[in-house]
């Protein structure tokens, strides 16, 4: 896929960064080049190595960016100059110390000033306001793709003698392969009449991605049902009720606004006991943007369009279709292996699915429910049973998980598996008095700190960003760089419920785990061992294996005695009870089948829309009754509001997650074999030596060749489940097709 490794940087360490706050914000108009004073400047100069938030302003933000930028543009023409001798030197003698290290080195403040804006933006919107950010990122993303667009630069990677090559080591290998990849992913080898269509083919995929999201804005916006009857309100929790609460002095009385954003459509269909309202709802969101409301809003014509531009996009840079230049970029590297993978899941999800279903219908039946199940009556009667049958309560059992339990409970658990220290610094300048700085320590050796990040975990509604449904960000800040001098800082900006009259934040289980994802994800980029900045951490990491570390840390919220760690009564201190505990289990197992039905036909959708050029709705009606139990609606346009993949960078790509989570839940596995052995500290330091470490410095296949052992497995995914159960016919199960290549 055509997406920048800066582009992908963003998008995996910043996503949802773009979205509007509730503040308007304004535009700053300052000069580009800004007051020249870096010794009066908190964004390049930094206190006991870390920026002077307090003394960050807009101007200085826009106009340091603007110096920054210059400087890496002016730093590359150089370059190039030096490159193809016109700056009478004779060229190169050391690919490295003439090319690589000048680059890492001239984008170093700049990227350091961009993560500070970008936390400035998400933690204190006052200060950064969604325009003037909107002005730095773009200036800051602009000048850091030049080097990618460079010919001389590209050449001089390409034309490296293989021999040289063979003797730089593997970090340096993979930094040169991400130049040459990214640039020819950029259309830098093709020329002519077809570099000019290929510009003016982007230019119209981005013209039309850009109206895809914005007719799904408007349709959003458009539908909304005002709820006045408190009896349909029974069973929402405080925090829905709240968010949906017309009057926020009303909240328990209603009236409430029913809307279509996916927050609010997911917990309605779950917690609204009228099945009429649930299908008024659910047939809005599945019709909106199609032929079969406005017109004006339809889709379908846009989504035929992008699909289009995409396969020319992949004819054009040399490739069969759009999904396989999306292997580029990926871990699986191979369309063929991917398939293989998901149809050995489904192998196992589609019996477990039908069982559920009949199980659920039956638990509705007996519980007074006289109609058919329909796809809009599972979330809800999927709640009320695990409830009922497994007693789970996910609100009432917030009060047995306070911030500051759950919080010490997490950093306990990471210095005892990964082989750190997390200490908190005092006196730090940061953005709120919320905020607190803590440094990370390599426990076996030396008194300096290995890297440092930020906690912001408490809502503000009157300044930070904030997304229903979206409770967090990793924001990294500082990117390692042994050649630039720098060790790693992030920052974790939550949204988290705020502590009031004394009592602290409680968490329910889902924040919990998004405070898990999120500090996994944080982990990898601040224990990463490597030399440069473009291969440090998360950066260059591909794309369906960057979230194995954060899906890690959540898999081991299912041992009883990590829950246990992390969890007590925020008044009495007494322990989660045993029974809740238990339930927590089930809630990780429940309908699991129907779940990874879901996540595997969506998978499989958006593979087929960019591997064939079969109408959409062609492909929705062929693929949709081999995951689903339920008919599939004549009016039901789901792809036509499918953000993600047609307005956003995740085409051909939607599997990525279900990957990663295939991939960590083989690494928890290693985790639950060495803990059975009493080895499992081993184990966290062969991750945190391996995943952590390495960052994308080395293919994430070959990582978990060295953490593992061997290729990674669906039957890990499946035991995790609950639903992995041993086929004696070697006939039923796919292998998974072709193992993925080496790097």
């Amino acid at each position: 896929m055509v997406l920048s490794f800066c582009g992908k940087r963003l998008l995996l360490t910043r996503s949802n960064l773009l979205i509007n706050s509730k503040r308007n914000g304004y535009i700053v108009l300052v000069p580009e080049i800004g007051e020249d004073l870096p010794e009066r400047n908190p964004l390049t100069k930094l206190d006991n190595g870390l920026p002077e938030f307090n003394n960050v302003t807009i101007e200085r933000c826009v106009g340091t960016i603007g110096q920054q930028a210059i400087a890496v543009e002016k730093g590359v023409k150089t370059l190039e100059e030096k490159l193809t001798g016109g700056s009478g030197e004779d060229g190169i003698s050391d690919v490295v110390k003439d090319v690589i290290v000048p680059l890492e080195t001239l984008t170093a403040p700049l990227e350091t000033t961009w993560g500070v804006a970008k936390t400035l933006y998400l933690g204190n919107s006052s200060k950064m306001p969604t325009k003037s950010y909107l002005t730095i990122h773009e200036r800051a993303r602009g000048a850091r793709r030049v080097k990618f667009n460079s010919l001389p630069i590209y050449n001089s990677f390409k034309n490296l003698d293989g021999e040289v090559k063979k003797k730089m080591s593997q970090e340096e290998q993979r930094l040169i392969n991400k130049y040459l990849l990214e640039s020819r992913l950029g259309g830098i080898e093709i020329d002519g009449s077809s570099k000019s269509e290929l510009k003016e083919l982007m230019g119209k995929l981005s013209v039309e991605r850009s109206r895809f999201h914005g007719k799904i804005e408007v349709a959003i916006k458009k539908f909304s049902q005002t709820i006045k009857d408190p009896a349909l309100m029974q069973e929402f929790p405080p925090s829905v009720l709240q968010a949906l609460a017309v009057d926020q002095t009303q909240v328990i009385k209603g009236p409430w606004k029913i809307t279509l954003q996916p927050f609010v459509v997911k917990n309605f269909l779950e917690f609204c006991p009228d099945r009429t309202y649930r299908w008024n709802l659910w047939q809005a969101d599945t019709r909106k943007c199609s032929n079969h409301t406005d017109k004006q809003l339809e889709n379908s014509t846009h989504l035929e369009s992008i699909r289009s531009l995409r396969k020319r996009q992949a004819k054009l840079l040399g490739y069969e279709s759009f999904a396989h230049m999306s292997m580029e970029t990926k871990m699986v590297e191979s369309i063929e292996y991917l398939k293989g993978s998901l149809d050995e899941l489904f192998q196992y999800a589609r019996p477990a699915l039908e069982t559920e279903m009949i199980s659920l219908s039956k638990f509705a039946a007996e519980n007074g429910y006289k109609a058919e199940m329909d796809v809009y009556d599972v979330p809800y009667w999927r709640r009320k049973q695990l409830a009922k049958e497994h007693q789970f309560d996910k609100e009432a059992m917030r009060e047995y998980f306070p911030m500051p339990k759950v919080l010490s409970g997490l950093f306990n658990l990471a210095e005892s598996l990964f082989g750190i220290r997390i200490v908190e610094r005092s006196g730090v300048d940061t953005w709120h008095e919320d905020v607190k700085f803590y440094d990370i320590f390599d426990a076996s050796k030396g008194t300096n700190p290995i890297a440092g990040f930020y906690t912001d975990l408490y809502s503000r509604d009157d300044e930070k960003i904030f997304v229903a449904g979206n409770t967090g960000w990793m924001v990294g800040i500082v990117n390692k760089s042994i050649i630039a001098g720098d060790n790693p800082l992030a920052a974790l900006i939550c949204n988290f419920p705020t502590p009031l009259y004394g009592k602290p934040s409680l968490l329910n289980l889902d924040d919990v785990q998004i405070l898990f994802h999120k500090f996994g994800h944080a982990l990898q980029h601040l224990l990463t061992q490597t030399h440069y900045s473009e291969v440090a951490g998360l950066s260059n990491v591909e794309w369906d294996a960057v979230e194995v570390a954060g899906h890690l840390m959540t898999s081991l919220l299912q041992d009883p005695e990590v829950i246990h760690s992390i969890s007590s009564h925020y008044k009495t201190e007494q322990p989660l009870p045993a029974l809740c505990i238990q339930a927590i289990q089930k809630y990780h197992t429940h309908m699991a089948g129907y779940a990874l039905c879901r996540e595997l036909y969506h998978s499989n959708l958006d593979l087929e829309l960019h591997l064939t050029s079969d109408y959409w709705l062609d492909i929705v009606k062929k693929l949709y009754p081999q995951y689903h139990t339920f008919p599939l609606d004549k009016k039901d346009a789901h792809p036509c509001s499918m953000a993600t993949i047609f307005s956003g960078d995740w085409g051909a790509a939607y599997y990525s997650r279900l990957w990663s989570r295939l991939v960590a839940a083989d690494v928890y596995s290693a985790f639950v074999e060495a803990k059975a052995k009493g080895q499992q500290t081993e184990a966290g330091v062969r991750f945190r030596d391996t995943f952590l470490a390495s960052g994308g410095g080395l293919h994430p296949s070959e990582v978990f060749r060295q953490f593992r052992g061997r290729d990674p497995s669906p039957k890990a995914l499946l035991q995790t489940l609950g639903i992995y159960r041993p086929v004696h016919n070697p006939s039923v199960v796919s292998s998974g097709g072709a193992k993925p290549k080496e790097d």
